[in-house]
């Protein structure tokens, strides 16, 4: 076979495959995340959960909560109890400024805010891509990941964190 017939035979098994129907293309399942930073991590979590995003401002701090509990928000009449995800995944901290994000995430049974140091974007993730870990990376809270790019975004499990009894805090009034 010659050079060009060599060409046109694949030029021609080329027009073959973009021709065919697009439904009957076998398409990579994906998940949409909104990447997120952590002190010096990029997470990520399901768009599926995430009901918006807000610019952090007038917390109220609600006494007698644990450490990663930050306290409350109105966002749009709606209390909002807002988590430090550094401080639930015990990561380090480097205070608060006026760059941070609420991201509220929703459930059939909760809302909650999760602070973000920024927000980056939102990006889709092959799910073939996600590998349980990363060696390089800490175990800290890897119950609560989905899985791990090979870039190191860390996808975080959503159902998982806004199901788990450590963030249902249960005030008791003394009578």
């Amino acid at each position: 076979m010659t050079e060009t017939e060599n060409k046109k035979r694949i030029l021609k098994a080329r027009a073959q495959a973009l021709a065919r129907d697009p439904a009957a293309r076998t398409t990579e399942a994906a998940i949409e995340v909104v990447e997120f930073l952590l002190a010096t991590e990029r997470y990520g979590i399901e768009t599926g959960y995430v009901r918006e995003v807000f610019p952090f401002k007038e917390l109220t701090p609600v006494p007698s909560t644990p450490a990663f509990l930050m306290g409350i928000v109105n966002v749009r009449g709606r209390i909002i109890a807002v988590i430090d995800l550094k401080k639930f995944f015990d990561l380090p901290t480097n205070g608060l400024h006026d760059l941070h994000k609420v991201i509220i995430l929703q459930s059939e049974e909760m809302d909650l805010g999760i602070l973000a140091d920024d927000v980056v974007g939102v990006r889709s993730v092959p799910v073939s891509q996600l590998q349980a870990s990363l060696p390089t990376l800490s175990g800290i809270g890897q119950q609560y990941w989905r899985g791990v790019t090979g870039d190191r975004l860390v996808v975080l499990d959503a159902a998982r964190i806004l199901g788990d009894p450590k963030i249902i805090v249960q005030g008791k009034v003394d009578k």
